[in-house]
């Protein structure tokens, strides 16, 4: 399934990110392709670069009703169980494994 799952990713996860970019909710989104090592380990795997650590975590209602706008403009509805109804094959598609909170650093050289 996994040239199925990725044209899905392709038509519909991809311009989503691309304007959530476009109007700065995110600075930035990758995917990330690998060999899975053993059944619990992914082979496909999305990152999404916020600003900063606290707005990756904290509810804001002015974003998260921008985001809210995307998904209804790309979905053509603004019904949030027509749009999970018409998301579902995704998660049909793929056993999702879970989501992690990284924060990258910059470390300081020795002085």
């Amino acid at each position: 399934m996994f040239d199925t799952y990725i044209k899905w990713i392709r038509a519909h996860s991809e311009p989503i990110n691309a304007e959530a970019k476009n109007q700065g909710l995110i600075l930035d989104y990758k995917t990330f392709v690998q060999a899975p090592r053993d059944a619990n380990d992914y082979d496909v795997l999305f990152c999404t670069l916020y600003a900063s650590y606290g707005k990756a975590l904290d509810f804001n209602q002015g974003d998260d009703g921008k985001f809210e706008a995307i998904s209804a403009k790309h979905w053509a509805t603004a019904d949030s169980d027509k749009q999970a109804q018409l998301t579902s094959p995704r998660l049909e598609m793929r056993k999702f494994l879970g989501t992690a909170y990284v924060r990258e650093v910059t470390l300081k050289p020795m002085p």
